[in-house]
């Protein structure tokens, strides 16, 4: 990759990024993203605007999944009456990596750290939300280039 940062996520914006893949090897937990908001104080950034990326590879270094949540819901009819509720149900430890497969070509909604855990709002393509808490020493972010952001 011809651009690569440590320990940056804060330099990036991943909110709406499209997930292509992800894979846990080898100490690494890797997600490959598009659409990510380069922020300007990226030490790559030079152009020092908002600037974006596609085929961006997260790397979580000394990775343990700590938390996998498939968030519950709420429906109501057209009055606004409830419906129906669904529960948080916690993923068992398990099951982990046969549903993180499904958060292939999912969406992120956020991301933010606390301490060493990286914590990821998942939108998933089989419509639910998911909270992914993934314990990392480390973050690299690779990518090939830089692309201009279309106007809002």
């Amino acid at each position: 990759m011809k651009y690569k940062t440590t320990d940056e996520w804060r330099n990036f914006s991943f909110a709406e990024a499209y997930i292509g893949d992800i894979q846990a090897t080898n100490g690494f937990f890797h997600m490959e993203l598009d659409n990510v908001t380069i922020l300007p104080e990226n030490s790559c950034n030079r152009d020092i605007r908002k600037m974006r990326t596609n085929g961006l590879v997260l790397k979580l270094e000394d990775f343990a999944i700590t938390s996998l949540i498939e968030e519950g819901y709420k429906v109501f009819d057209a009055n606004g009456n409830p419906m129906k509720e669904v529960e948080d149900v916690v993923i068992a430890e398990k099951d982990y990596f046969s549903v993180i497969k499904e958060l292939v070509e999912g969406v992120i909604y956020s991301l933010e750290k606390e301490e060493n855990t990286y914590v990821f709002s998942i939108d998933a393509v089989n419509e639910r939300t998911y909270t992914l808490e993934v314990k990392a020493s480390h973050d690299i972010e690779e990518w090939e280039r830089f692309l201009n952001l279309t106007a809002e």
